[in-house]
C-alpha cells in the first residue's frame, strides 16, 4: 500500500502541522489508515457527516488518504492528542470562491473541546493562508453539539439547507453557518496555534 505512493507526494502531504494547546493537527498517512478507520466506524458519526459511509472500514481509509495524497480538492488534517489520532478537520474546496469547514471526532473524544481548538486552528491558517472572505460550514439540525462548536468559532447562522447524507441515504436539514474574515480578525486571539513546515 504505502510503497504504491510516491515518497514525494507523501511529503508534500505532510508539508504543514498545526499545533495547539492540546492538539496537534498533521496530514493522514496510510500509517494512519488502521486508527481513522477504528474511530469512523461509528454509526453515530457517520449520521453526523454528509460523506462518510457505514459502516467505514480499512478499505474506506486507504481510499481516502490515497485521494488525499493524489492532491484531492480537500485541506485535510489528522487531529492527534498525546499523540493518538482522535478525529479530523479539514477545508473542502467546493469552488475556486467557496471553502467548507468539516470536522469529526471519535465519539470517546466527545464533549472535552478537542472539536472546538481543532476547528478554530483550521479556521486561523485558512484565513492566515488563502484570499477568501468567508468560510462556510454546517450543522445536521438534530446534531446540537456541532452547531455550539461553529458558534463558539464565530460563525453566524446563515439558514437551513437539505444535504444529502450518505449513511442516512437521504436528505435530511442542515444548519448552515458563515464566517466572515472580519469578524474573525475580531476573534482571532482566541487561541495560540503555532504552525511548522515539515
Amino acid at each position: 500500500m504505502l510503497q504504491d505512493i510516491p515518497t514525494t507526494t507523501l511529503r508534500e502531504s505532510r508539508a504543514c502541522v498545526l499545533e495547539t494547546e492540546r492538539l496537534t493537527l498533521r496530514k493522514p498517512t496510510l500509517a494512519d489508515v488502521k486508527a481513522i478507520a477504528r474511530l469512523a466506524n461509528d454509526r453515530r458519526i457517520a449520521e453526523n457527516t454528509r460523506r462518510l459511509p457505514h459502516p467505514y472500514c480499512q478499505d474506506d481509509a486507504i481510499d481516502f488518504v490515497r485521494a488525499l495524497a493524489a492532491g484531492g480538492r480537500e485541506t485535510v488534517f489528522l487531529i492527534e492528542h498525546s499523540h493518538k489520532p482522535i478525529g479530523m478537520v479539514g477545508i473542502d474546496w467546493r469552488a475556486e470562491t467557496s471553502a467548507e469547514l468539516g470536522y469529526w471526532l471519535g465519539v470517546d473524544h466527545w464533549g472535552q473541546g478537542f472539536g472546538t481548538e481543532a476547528a478554530r486552528a483550521v479556521i486561523d491558517y485558512f484565513f492566515e493562508e488563502f484570499d477568501l472572505d468567508h468560510l462556510i460550514s454546517g450543522a445536521r439540525v438534530a446534531n446540537p453539539a456541532s452547531r455550539n462548536i461553529l458558534e463558539k468559532c464565530g460563525f453566524q447562522w446563515s439558514g437551513v439547507e437539505l444535504h444529502r447524507f450518505e449513511a442516512l441515504g437521504s436528505s435530511t436539514p442542515v444548519d448552515c453557518f458563515r464566517l466572515s474574515r472580519s469578524v474573525w480578525s475580531s476573534l482571532k486571539n482566541w487561541n495560540q496555534t503555532t504552525r511548522r513546515n515539515t
